[in-house]
């Protein structure tokens, strides 16, 4: 385990520092940071206000949760290995957040998939070591029967119908969801807190609720009529909710609040941010996430990112990326926690479908290095998640 101390004094160091972007910043970040912050679901568990205390906590003291999509579930060379990780091949240590997708849960896939089974394992193995869970949704499309990319508009429309055969099944689909989060309990019988980012990249075209398909009224609606469903309707009290517009080229603060539903329905800010090596604009993206994070007292993070088989684009291997584009630019930017996409299973290496690392690959001697980064938190590193932190307070 790294020797860092988590729970350090909320009053902060000022002394200037550089960043990645050549700039100089005063470390604004440490300051002006409320100790009282509220969650959407005021019936939230004590567990799950925890949860959010600490990840606030986390941006005071200028930390950063590394995790990886299905890290648990499968790797590159292999598939549903008990105890097994890409990351700990590499560092010897699981990542501290735990990133999977919840549609095979939700849709007309539930009753054959064969990897619902090892979610569930797989996420109370993560909660039993402390780690943290967030969760997306690649559902299919409830109005035609295609996939997450089925965008001709319509769907949504369809969806708010209310008593519609799409707008019923969707709810279907939030039962399935309900059920699986009400039943969703650790060791000790305690609910497992989420964090759940529903319809990620709204602000790209390829969704049925993206861009291209829904209204800005329409896309608002169906976030809060997701959301109300759940945790009125539904009683689900363990999820904290997360909004992830993507955004890989330099934007503002405002880009983040494209089809911003509103602060009572959003916890979490997000970001999916596929911007290759444009370290400039990754920092510069962080740096107005974290202030909106502040403004708007919500904790934010990378829910997303990575360049596919870590290499640039004429195919060379990005073998300093790990230090060079994520651990420094995102240092000191007052984010809560970084996720890379998922490693493909690909035994015979037919491909180069991963963002992360994994045993003999080009980058595993720099993650080493990035995993040694005392701002970068893996499962050894955490403090306890589920505690409430000190000095904050959740409503």
């Amino acid at each position: 385990m790294k020797n860092i101390l988590i729970f350090s004094s909320l009053l902060l160091s000022t002394v200037a520092f550089s960043c990645s972007d050549g700039s100089l910043d005063t470390p604004e970040i440490q300051k002006n940071y409320a100790t009282t912050i509220s969650l959407s679901d005021k019936n939230a568990t004590a567990e799950t206000k925890a949860l959010y205390s600490n990840l606030w906590k986390l941006q005071i003291d200028n930390k950063v949760l590394f995790g990886h999509h299905d890290d648990l579930i499968y790797g590159r060379t292999w598939m549903t290995l008990p105890g097994r990780s890409d990351t700990k091949d590499v560092v010897g240590d699981f990542p501290g957040i735990y990133s999977v997708d919840f549609s095979e849960i939700m849709d007309d896939r539930s009753a054959t998939s064969t990897l619902n089974a090892h979610r569930l394992r797989t996420v109370k193995e993560a909660r039993a070591r402390g780690e943290v869970i967030t969760a997306c949704a690649h559902l299919n499309n409830p109005l035609t029967g295609g996939d997450s990319w089925d965008n001709k508009p319509g769907t949504v429309t369809a969806i708010l119908n209310s008593g519609s055969p799409t707008n019923l099944k969707f709810k279907v689909w939030l039962d399935k969801l309900a059920l699986f989060a009400n039943d969703l309990k650790d060791e000790n019988g305690k609910l497992i807190p989420v964090i759940f980012r529903p319809f990620h990249e709204h602000t790209q075209s390829w969704s049925w609720w993206g861009s291209s398909a829904t209204s800005e009224a329409e896309f608002i609606q169906l976030w809060k009529f997701t959301i109300d469903y759940l945790k009125n309707t539904k009683g689900v009290h363990n999820f904290i909710y997360a909004i992830s517009p993507q955004l890989d080229i330099i934007g503002t603060k405002e880009s983040f609040l494209y089809r911003w539903p509103g602060d009572d329905y959003v916890d979490f800010i997000g970001t999916d941010s596929y911007h290759g090596t444009n370290t400039s604009a990754f920092s510069s993206n962080l740096r107005n996430l974290g202030q909106l994070s502040r403004e708007k007292g919500k904790p934010c993070g990378v829910t997303e990112t990575g360049v596919e088989g870590i290499r640039d684009g004429s195919g060379k291997a990005l073998t300093r990326y790990w230090t060079d584009e994520i651990g420094t630019p995102i240092e000191n930017k007052g984010v809560a926690l970084v996720i890379t996409w998922r490693n493909a299973y690909d035994p015979q290496n037919n491909g180069h479908h991963y963002f992360s690392t994994f045993s003999g690959e080009a980058s595993a001697t720099n993650f080493v290095k990035f995993y040694d980064m005392p701002h970068i938190l893996f499962s050894k590193d955490l403090p306890k998640m589920y505690q409430m932190a000190e000095q904050i307070t959740v409503q």
